[in-house]
């Protein structure tokens, strides 16, 4: 018996069970970290890649008409009741479960897309129609149509390059409008408001030469809607409706049914520069999510910028100032427990602190002509940023504390020797090799920042900001105003999208988008850590 326990418990044998322990565990921790990325960008993607469009016959459940319909399946988990046969007709297979199906029908003279829930068994016929085209306009509104291009003269082709052509006139006459309600009537509004402030009376001279001036220039924007109104495009839906859609409206023509996977491929890339260059539309369920994207990151770097010299020279303090008593214990012990307070209480701290005591002062003492409208007394990019500095205060402390008792005391001991005084010592030779330390601490900030979501929905984050916090506009950094952010655009995403599969696959895609945002700070951050150990640690 002792032989048999020395063969089984020797040391050997246990260094063997314990590296496969280990092994396991990060296999499986690996493998359910792939899952979760995979399941992502498989539902991410489908925002992106463009469906086939389907001519339905159907028997209405209740009323029994037959009727037509363009339409598309959005859930991939869904095929299974469909059976198509060489791509062209196809036969219903009788199950129990109800088809997903978008719907392209007129309501009111104008085409729209409707989500359905078919039974199978209703669905007479199915068949691919490839002049069909899935049209979507900038509003985000999506229909499937078929466009009226052809003319006795005019292939397809040529119509759709004349199409072009004609769109570039539009662009033109948008750009016109836009340019003179940027140059002429927002001065002339912004005018008026003061005046209105002021107690100017209606009959002034300079309000009546104003208020003529806004009248021209109206007229002008009317002349210019009007040649916009002569731009048109005639679509069809499959029961032969004709409807009317305006140029101006229309962002792309995509002939899904006419694609093949090359062009599908170039089609999805299109769509993934609109995701991350447009701004979100039909309730956060279309469109894109530059706001957000652009918020998440500008806040990030505001509170990277405020919360790393807090935490540096509060890790100073407690590494080379503090004397090693009761009182610095009971200081560290608080500072490591402030990480495990729950970030909701932070959002409470920074509206009631932050942004109701500090903001409403500010708004008193310099900008009491505006109130009761405040300025820094309300949500906001700034308020939003420091929060999350305080959030993301103690790990920082307490990753540069570390890094600074790394220092070999010898180093320090050699610094006093050539005459350096005890802060040349700290900003010279500590600093720069507890400089990865530091890193680590920002790196660690930086990944709980960007995917909280609980206190900036009380501190700043809103679920659409019609401006971002910079423009061209002095002091270009609006610091004051609210601003989206990507973790506030999933959560409300979220509750919207339970029963849209479109919405759903574009929370995945903002999802996806949020992981590589925090990848590529932190790979900055790592980066810059790497050299900076390099350069400073290597043959210490």
């Amino acid at each position: 018996m002792p032989r048999l326990l020395n063969r089984v418990y020797n040391p050997t044998q246990r260094q063997s069970l314990a590296i496969s322990a280990s092994a396991s565990m990060v296999a499986i921790l690996l493998l359910t970290l792939m899952s979760i990325i995979g399941f992502i960008l498989i539902r991410g993607s489908a925002y992106f890649w463009p469906l086939d469009i389907y001519t339905l016959t159907y028997a209405n459940s209740q009323t029994g008409v037959t009727a037509q319909a363009f339409a598309q399946i959005r859930d991939e988990s869904m095929r299974a009741p469909l059976i198509m046969q060489s791509g062209e007709q196809g036969a219903i297979k009788q199950r129990t479960e109800e088809q997903n199906w978008w719907l392209s029908y007129v309501v009111e003279g104008r085409v729209t897309l409707s989500r359905e829930l078919l039974d199978p068994a209703n669905v007479l016929s199915v068949s691919k129609n490839p002049n069909v085209a899935e049209i979507t306009l900038t509003n985000g509104e999506t229909v499937l149509a078929n466009p009226l291009f052809k003319t006795p003269t005019q292939t397809q082709r040529q119509a759709l390059s004349n199409l072009q052509e004609a769109r570039v006139n539009v662009d033109y006459l948008q750009q016109q409008i836009e340019s003179v309600r940027r140059a002429h009537l927002s001065p002339i509004h912004e005018e008026l408001a003061e005046f209105d402030r002021l107690g100017v009376a209606n009959d002034a001279p300079a309000r009546v030469r104003l208020t003529q001036q806004f009248y021209e220039h109206q007229q002008t924007i009317q002349q210019y809607q009007q040649q916009l109104a002569q731009y048109t495009l005639e679509v069809v839906d499959a029961q032969g409706n004709v409807s009317v859609l305006m140029l101006s409206e229309l962002e792309h023509i995509d002939f899904s049914n006419q694609l093949n996977t090359l062009g599908k491929v170039w089609v999805s890339v299109s769509r993934i520069w609109a995701f991350l260059s447009d701004e979100p539309k039909q309730a956060n369920t279309a469109g894109g999510v530059f706001p957000a994207l652009f918020g998440t990151i500008l806040m990030v770097l505001l509170m990277t910028l405020i919360v790393t010299p807090f935490g540096v020279l509060a890790a100073i303090y407690l590494s080379e100032y503090a004397p090693n008593n009761l009182m610095t214990a009971a200081l560290r012990i608080g500072v490591s427990n402030m990480a495990g307070v729950p970030s909701i209480v932070y959002g409470v701290f920074g509206l009631g602190f932050f942004i109701y005591a500090i903001g409403g002062s500010i708004d008193s003492l310099f900008y009491a002509d505006k109130l009761p409208s405040p300025t820094f007394g309300a949500p906001g990019l700034f308020w939003a940023s420091l929060t999350m500095a305080l959030l993301t205060l103690p790990v920082v402390v307490v990753a540069t504390e570390e890094g600074l008792q790394r220092v070999p005391s010898g180093i320090r001991a050699s610094s006093y020797a050539l005459g350096a005084t005890k802060i040349e010592t700290i900003w010279y030779t500590v600093l720069p090799i507890a400089s990865p330390g530091i890193m680590t601490g920002v790196i660690l900030a930086i990944a709980r920042a960007a995917g909280e979501v609980a206190p900036l929905m009380l501190v700043g984050a809103v679920k659409f900001a019609p401006t971002l916090p910079v423009d061209g506009e002095f002091p270009f950094l609006h610091l004051e105003r609210q601003f989206m952010h990507l973790g506030v655009f999933i959560y409300d995403g979220a509750f919207h999208s339970q029963t849209d599969s479109q919405g759903s696959s574009m929370m995945f895609a903002a999802c996806l988008l949020l992981l590589l945002c925090v990848f590529g700070l932190n790979l900055i951050a790592i980066n810059l850590r790497a050299r900076l150990r390099k350069r400073y640690t290597q043959g210490a």
